[in-house]
């Protein structure tokens, strides 16, 4: 059960930060280069339809992980919850004003940092 779970945690942070990458390096610029501004906002709204069900399994599957191997009270699991907090308030802000690129790159660097301290943590590190 918890190597199911592992996988569903796994392939929820890769659709997540994959798609981020696909979308920066792949989607913005063809569709910048196109002129076709209308496209590239249904894909967004797509997308993000598809993260909010990534996030949803992150949470759900993070939780029964942490709650399995006691971590709720380790100092680097907390400075993770802290960063995944943090992308949700950045995510949230983006959807009120999609224009701020910046708030893009805030995500997907703290997603980086996110999927760093989940390594660490899954090889016993804390």
């Amino acid at each position: 059960m918890w190597f199911v779970i592992r996988l569903l945690h796994l392939l929820a942070m890769a659709f997540f930060v994959g798609g981020q990458i696909v979308f920066a390096a792949v989607v913005v610029p063809v569709s910048r280069r196109s002129g076709e501004s209308a496209s590239i906002t249904a894909m967004a709204r797509r997308f993000g339809y598809g993260t909010l069900v990534a996030l949803a399994l992150l949470v759900a599957t993070g939780s029964a992980m942490a709650s399995h191997d006691h971590l709720w009270g380790d100092s680097t699991f907390q400075a993770k919850l802290g960063l995944v907090a943090l992308i949700g308030v950045l995510l949230a802000w983006h959807v009120r004003r999609p224009a701020l690129h910046v708030l893009e790159a805030a995500v997907f660097v703290l997603s980086l940092a996110v999927v760093w301290i989940g390594l660490y943590l899954a090889n016993g590190y804390t």
